[in-house]
């Protein structure tokens, strides 16, 4: 949290210097149609949201800790087999996704708490504005960019620190991985508060966390991380430039009989994940006890 507020404090300053008050007075009177908020906000989200990120298990598994090995989890020692059957997975589980999806938005929560509603969905939407002014692609280069830093860069460092390190944490206080892998998926929705995604977020911190504690490296779920976001990008894209008549925001694509192929399939493929990933393992215990 110290990281995050010190990071927006920096971010605030270097837009102060780059375009002066004004601009960051209009981010936050939500006028994005303002000139150099879209820059502005890059650099806020940067230094206020991706660096402290990045930064937090770093500074704890090198220097609090001093085991980067285990709660980095950088190694590349997994089958690469996996990497496919990741991409598989992350393609094929959207319709599930996309049910959990339209689950959550039709959430209702009781009249004494419709204030609390309210504002659930003023918020969701105002972060809805602001993403949609960071995710305007003119240009093929605007896409590559945000291919680089919405997919990869921030998959790189939510993956490092909810699956690498506190997901980590999390095993070894409750001596339980699959509490773990869960408790850690839902404080990963949590932190983004986006309140009517809730569900599907969750569900991609399942999958992310069992990716880790089934190869014992980040990578597969950096990777599948990268798929989904990368996916949203290209897509947001195309649509944009009327390439494709499909929105990101589409609410019903699959039918039910698709949500049940998907939640099946999905399913089978976490199975023949775990299967390679485990027989990977074993065959290495196996050699270092013949060692």
């Amino acid at each position: 949290m110290l990281t995050l507020i010190a990071g927006s404090f920096f971010g605030a300053i270097v837009i102060g210097m780059r375009y002066g008050l004004e601009t960051f007075t209009n981010i936050v009177q939500g006028n994005l149609s303002a000139p150099n908020v879209t820059a502005a906000l890059w650099i806020l989200q940067f230094f206020g949201t991706t660096l402290p990120i990045l930064a937090t298990p770093i500074i704890f598994s090198y220097f609090i800790v001093h085991e980067p090995d285990d709660y980095l989890k950088t190694n590349f020692h997994f089958p690469w087999m996996l990497i496919v059957i990741v991409f598989a997975t992350m393609m094929l589980s959207n319709p599930l996704m996309e049910y959990l999806g339209n689950v959550n938005e039709k959430m209702v929560l009781p009249k004494f708490l419709k204030g609390v509603q309210e504002w659930m969905r003023k918020s969701e939407d105002d972060t809805k504005k602001f993403s949609d002014t960071m995710m305007q692609m003119n240009t093929i280069w605007n896409m590559v960019f945000d291919l680089l830093f919405i997919g990869l860069l921030t998959a790189v460092v939510e993956e490092v620190l909810f699956r690498g390190c506190l997901q980590t944490v999390m095993i070894r206080w409750m001596k339980n991985k699959h509490v773990a892998i869960w408790v850690t998926a839902i404080l990963f929705s949590a932190f983004h508060m986006e309140f009517f995604g809730f569900l599907p977020r969750l569900m991609l911190g399942v999958l992310f966390g069992y990716f880790v504690a089934w190869s014992g490296s980040i990578w597969p779920a950096i990777w599948g991380h990268f798929v989904n976001n990368g996916t949203v990008v290209v897509i947001t894209y195309l649509f944009q430039h009327k390439l494709i008549n499909t929105s990101p925001d589409d609410q019903q694509v699959f039918s039910y009989a698709g949500y049940i192929i998907s939640l099946i399939i999905t399913l089978f493929l976490l199975f023949i994940y775990r299967y390679i990933a485990v027989k990977r393992q074993i065959s290495d215990i196996n050699g270092e006890e013949l060692d």
